[in-house]
C-alpha cells in the first residue's frame, strides 16, 4: 500500500477477521491531529460553506510534471497564515462553525491497496489511541458482519471519494483553461511582524474575463463559475486571518 496520507500514521486495511473485535472509542477528541496543520483538502461541494469561514487556495500536488506536462492541483482551506499554525484550533476544540470534511473522516479513509491498482479498500489509522479490542463501538458484529456504525463510516467514506473526484476534474478542467496563476499574501501586523504567503495559486481575474462567451455560458451551466466566484469571495478571509494572527501573537 502506499504512504499514509496526511494527517494518518499508519493507514491499514480493515480485515472482518484480523480486527474481528476492533472497537473505536468515539469519545477521544480527534482534533489534535490537526494542531500543526495549517491548511486541510476540500472538496468542490464543501465551497459553499468554507468559504465564509477559510480562505480556498490551490496548490500544485505531487511530482513536479514533466516538461510540456500540466501540473496536479487541488483545493485547500487556510487554517493559518504561518507554518504549523492553526487558528481554528483552541483549547482541543474547534472554533469554526464548518469543520472540513478531510478532518470529519478520520480516523478512517478510503486507500487503493497497491499503488497502480483499482482495488479501494475501508483502511484505518492502525496508530490512533481510539482503536482497542476492549473499549468503544465495535466495528463488526458476532457473525463478522459490519456494524451500523461502520457501515455508516463507509458511506461517508464513498461519498467524500466520489466529491474527491469530482474535484479533481473540477481542477483539471481550471489547469487546462489555464485559469490559475501564483499568488502571494503579505501583511503586517500591528506588531509590525510582517507576514508574507506564497506558494498557492488563484483564479487569474484577467484570464477569467478573457474566456470565450460559450465557455463562461458552458461554466455557468455546470455550476463551475459559482465555485470559482465562491472561491474569489473566499479570498477575503486572508484579512481575516492575518486579524486572528495578531491576535493569537498578543
Amino acid at each position: 500500500m502506499s504512504a499514509s496520507p496526511m494527517l494518518y500514521g499508519n493507514l491499514t486495511p480493515l480485515d472482518r477477521v484480523a480486527h474481528k473485535n476492533l472497537r473505536l472509542n468515539t469519545e477521544l477528541p480527534t482534533l489534535d491531529r490537526v494542531k500543526g496543520m495549517n491548511s486541510l483538502f476540500l472538496a468542490v461541494v464543501e465551497f459553499a460553506e468554507a468559504c465564509k469561514e477559510y480562505p480556498i487556495v490551490f496548490v500544485r500536488v505531487g511530482e513536479p510534471p514533466a516538461e510540456g506536462a500540466k501540473p496536479v492541483v487541488a483545493p485547500l482551506a487556510v487554517l493559518g497564515l504561518k507554518p504549523a499554525s492553526n487558528l481554528f484550533l483552541k483549547e482541543g476544540k474547534w472554533t469554526g462553525n464548518y469543520v472540513p470534511a478531510y478532518l470529519r473522516r478520520y480516523p478512517f479513509a478510503m486507500a487503493r491497496l497497491e499503488q497502480d491498482s483499482d482495488t479501494i479498500a475501508v483502511c484505518f489509522d492502525s496508530e490512533w489511541a481510539g482503536f482497542s479490542e476492549t473499549e468503544g463501538t465495535s466495528l463488526f458484529a458476532a457473525d463478522g458482519q459490519p456494524t451500523e456504525f461502520l457501515l455508516n463510516a463507509k458511506t461517508f467514506l464513498e461519498n467524500f471519494e466520489q466529491e474527491s473526484e469530482r474535484t479533481r476534474a473540477f481542477c483539471q478542467m481550471l489547469v487546462e483553461l489555464d485559469l490559475l496563476r501564483d499568488m502571494r499574501f503579505e501583511a503586517t501586523l500591528a506588531s509590525g511582524e510582517k507576514i508574507d504567503v506564497e506558494g498557492f495559486l488563484a483564479v487569474d481575474e484577467q484570464k477569467l474575463a478573457e474566456l470565450a462567451d460559450a465557455k463562461v455560458v458552458e461554466l455557468h451551466r455546470n455550476g463551475l463559475l459559482s465555485l470559482l466566484e465562491m472561491h474569489r469571495v473566499s479570498m477575503g478571509n486572508m484579512n481575516r486571518l492575518a486579524s486572528q494572527e495578531a491576535s493569537a501573537a498578543v
